[in-house]
């Protein structure tokens, strides 16, 4: 039998059979082929469980069948039948496990009891529940202020888990809160909220029944959000344009064949078309080509007076300020010609209902913040917001990162949120700003962060600057990390360690009131429950919620909060986020309604809740961000098909062509040869920063060139071997989001063996 090539086309359309196979083959891989088959039919159901994959909403379980190829990769992950246990542990120590890959870490299974790191042995060894909880405690209470202990949040914590760990900190007292959203839409929140009130999109999924155009900018859904395939493959399907703007062509974005469609799974079936039409900007390029677009739509007059004079402001300056650009810098920084711009601009036009989406294409690059501002103005020039059919779609990727923000998982809290939590707990909590993600990692390395603590997430592998982390989390007295499978964080350790193991989505939860169910919400602002239905992976796992519960009651002895009565019955939880959080009055009743509720969203009445009552147009230079010299590329970060943020699946890239491979690095054939290099040649990746005296260089080394469809200058490689790249002080403007969309590198050949 032929061996597959490591680099090979693919052809078909994204989904289809070889989803179905992809699939099957997680669930063997798993070892839970009837078990992961039964679970996944209770995924997004109104009696199930959320998806512990992406943000992505759901149609009120129309179908059995509410779940993509990267769902069933992670709900299998999840209820696997492999188990990393004590005598696991005591067969590998932590030296030996650093230098096994990812994938390798993530394949061993589910953790099944609380672990405390000995030095003495450089190993993880067992430890009671009361125990760990004593050490943090102890750990804790012994630091010299508060701002030196930092908690972190990764987006797949619950409503419930995310509200007492919010309120534990802040009753330790401090607001060091950085999350996982510091790393993805951090940029969306601050333009948003600035733009219109609300760092959330207004748009939900009825929209895209009645958008006559959709803009999917820097996003590849057919890796990162699968099931929205199925919403654009219907919106395609009626005559809804939609315009991909993405450097990468995306097989997802190109054509898909939907597993529960016959017509799409005949043999031959090309599946559906989804982009009508597909642009390929330069990396960075979104700004420029948002600007030209609101250019050609001002200067054709096809803007929406009486929308523009009810509800905005800035119109007159921002529309002069577009006038005035020149064609070509606009085609330069874009990487498009002026006739692709001005052709997507009448796309636009002719358009009377738009909603556009964009991914983290956008947001982790410097000048984030002011692109999703342009893409709003462009959105306000024909009143594309408040209206069917129409306006701003971020799509957020982990299940509930968006929910974590809404129950107050924020290192800069509005004081009304701080005075309705005390005032419903009898304490004063902090009001000074505490640590985001890169902050804290700076906090840690200079000695102010001492003890840091991770409701779960990979932080050590999610972060940039992968050398000065992992130093900085070594400089700690503590890490302990809430988790449910073995990680590269568990291994880059304090000088103690803790790994607690929490249940999965998918497991049930039985706490002293019965089996509880907790909420979520998706990206679009819908909070729905989710029950798990298996059995925990071990009888020594305890909920998120209790963790924190508990954790609290040992650490805070004085506290007025009944902390362990709270989680005897999730109900009490929620009856306290109700009298905080703004949105949630009548919670326990409005979330067991069928398909849960919205979180009300002012702009969607063309209401704006910021300081003037108006959506604001925002005025943003053009600056060029193009490499220095010739000798310079711009780098971006994806991720591969078999991998969700840091979690690994497997070495293959389907619909990117590529087998068995990781470390590999997507290049325009044009740049091969102008550089002199071959495909398939292997070179390093040297990422370049200052200049003179400051000049800094990182190395990733040993990357295997692939020809690819992508602009001239750009690159593409995943993350997190990429991550050693960026330093952490390239980030957003006023977002501090890393800017891993944006990293200049040169190619550097490998000395011959």
């Amino acid at each position: 039998m032929s061996q597959r090539k490591p680099i090979d086309v693919y052809l078909k359309p994204a989904g289809g059979w070889d989803a179905l196979k992809s699939s099957w083959h997680a669930l063997r891989e798993q070892q839970v082929v009837m078990k992961g088959a039964s679970t996944l039919l209770r995924t997004n159901q109104p009696a199930g469980f959320d998806c512990p994959g992406c943000a992505w909403p759901d149609r009120n379980a129309h179908s059995t069948f509410e779940f993509c190829e990267n769902g069933v990769k992670a709900v299998a992950n999840e209820a696997t039948g492999k188990r990393v246990t004590r005598e696991f542990f005591a067969a590998h120590s932590v030296t030996a496990l650093l230098a096994q890959d990812d994938h390798f870490l993530e394949a061993q299974g589910r953790l099944t009891e609380p672990m405390a790191f000995d030095a003495g042995s450089d190993r993880y060894l067992p430890i009671t529940w009361d125990d760990a909880f004593a050490r943090i405690a102890a750990a804790l209470n012994a630091l010299a202020s508060p701002d030196e202990a930092i908690f972190y949040t990764s987006g797949r914590a619950s409503n419930e888990a995310a509200f007492l760990y919010q309120l534990f900190v802040r009753e330790f007292g401090t607001n060091n809160l950085p999350d996982c959203s510091n790393m993805c839409h951090e940029p969306s929140g601050v333009a948003l909220i600035e733009q219109f009130g609300s760092g959330k999109g207004s748009v939900l999924l009825q929209d895209f029944e009645r958008a006559q155009a959709i803009f999917v900018f820097g996003q590849n859904p057919g890796t990162n959000h699968p099931r929205m395939l199925g919403e654009l493959r219907e919106a395609a399907k009626r005559g809804c344009r939609i315009v991909a703007f993405n450097p990468l062509r995306e097989r997802g974005l190109e054509r898909f064949a939907d597993p529960k469609s016959p017509a799409d799974m005949r043999p031959g079936s090309a599946g559906v078309r989804i982009a009508s039409d597909y642009f390929q900007p330069r990396i960075g390029g979104d700004l420029a080509v948002a600007l030209a677009m609101a250019k050609v739509v001002v200067e054709r007059g096809a803007v929406d007076r009486d929308f523009i004079a009810a509800h905005t402001h800035g119109f007159e300056l921002f529309a002069a300020s577009v006038r005035a650009l020149e064609w070509p810098e606009l085609e330069c920084e874009s990487g498009l010609t002026r006739a692709q711009l001005e052709h997507a601009a009448q796309l636009y036009i002719d358009s009377d209902a738009t909603i556009f989406c964009w991914g983290m294409g956008i947001t982790q690059h410097h000048r984030s913040v002011a692109t999703i501002q342009m893409l709003g103005n462009l959105l306000l020039l024909r009143g594309n917001v408040g209206k069917p059919g129409a306006g701003p779609c971020p799509v957020r990727g982990h299940s509930n990162v968006q929910g974590d923000r809404t129950m107050g998982i924020y290192e800069k809290p509005a004081d009304a949120f701080l005075d309705a939590l005390g005032a419903e707990f009898g304490f004063a909590p902090p009001r000074a700003h505490g640590f985001d993600t890169l902050d804290a990692i700076a906090a840690m390395r200079d000695g102010r962060g001492k003890v840091f603590f991770a409701l779960g997430g990979n932080f050590a592998a999610a972060t940039p600057d992968t050398v000065a982390t992992q130093a900085a989390l070594r400089h700690c007295e503590l890490t302990v990390h809430v988790s449910t499978k073995l990680n590269r964080s568990h291994l880059v350790h304090g000088r103690d360690a803790l790994i607690l193991p929490c249940l999965g989505r998918t497991e049930i939860d039985v706490q002293a009131a019965g089996p509880q169910a907790v909420t979520v919400e998706d990206s679009m602002s819908m909070v729905h429950l989710s029950a798990g239905m298996n059995p925990p992976a071990s009888e020594q796992l305890l909920s998120e919620p209790a963790i924190v519960a508990r954790l609290a009651a040992a650490t805070l002895p004085r506290s007025r909060t009944p902390w362990l009565a709270l989680v005897e019955d999730y109900d009490r939880i929620r009856a306290r986020i109700a009298r905080v959080v703004d949105g949630f009055d009548d919670f326990n009743a409005r979330v067991r309604s069928a398909g849960g509720f919205h979180l009300h969203h002012p702009n969607r009445e063309r209401a704006f809740p910021t300081h003037d009552c108006c959506a604001h147009f925002f005025v943003h230079p053009l600056i060029g961000v193009r490499a220095r010299d010739a000798g310079l590329l711009t780098l971006m970060t994806v991720r591969s098909h078999d991998q969700y943020n840091t979690t690994v699946y497997g070495l293959d890239d389907r619909y990117r062509g590529v087998h068995g491979l990781r470390r590999v690095c997507f290049i325009a054939p044009a740049d091969l040869q102008r550089l002199g290099f071959a495909d398939g040649e292997h070179v390093d990746l040297v990422s370049v920063w200052g200049e003179g005296a400051q000049l800094q260089e990182r190395e990733a080394p040993d990357f295997r060139l692939v020809a690819y469809d992508i602009p001239a200058g750009c690159l593409a490689a995943y993350f997190p071997e990429t991550n050693p790249l960026v330093p952490l002080d390239s980030y957003a403007e006023r977002a501090r989001t890393p800017a891993s969309k944006a990293i200049p590198v040169r190619l550097r050949k490998r000395a011959a063996a």
